[in-house]
């Protein structure tokens, strides 16, 4: 690289899944133009909860600070960013809130 070359910056950010029982932030430089689908890669989530299938990061609902993303694989991350990984639902919230209901005419 000449000298005039400039190295091209890298961003911060974090990649953040959680289990009820733990949670696991990475932090993670990474070149401009990454998209949060390719964060999630980089940040090896597999590794650092072996008991789920890999299938589980590469396929998940994305978001940033709490806002799903429509289309994580296209969302170019700035640098600040977190990215959280979403779990899918074990129970429909709808389905959830009628069994609440049902228990408590039962009580």
């Amino acid at each position: 690289m000449g000298r005039d070359e400039q190295v091209p910056p890298e961003l911060t950010i974090e990649v953040a899944f959680a289990l009820p029982e733990r949670q696991k932030i990475v932090t993670l430089a990474v070149p401009p133009g990454t998209t949060a689908r390719q964060a999630v890669r980089q940040a090896r989530l597999d590794e650092h909860f072996p008991e789920l299938p890999a299938a589980s990061f590469e396929d998940a609902e994305l978001g940033i600070f709490g806002k799903r993303l429509p289309a994580p694989e296209r969302h170019v991350l700035r640098t600040g960013d977190r990215v959280e990984v979403y779990r899918p639902l074990r129970i429909d919230p709808k389905q959830a809130r009628i069994e609440r209901a049902a228990r408590r005419s039962r009580d």
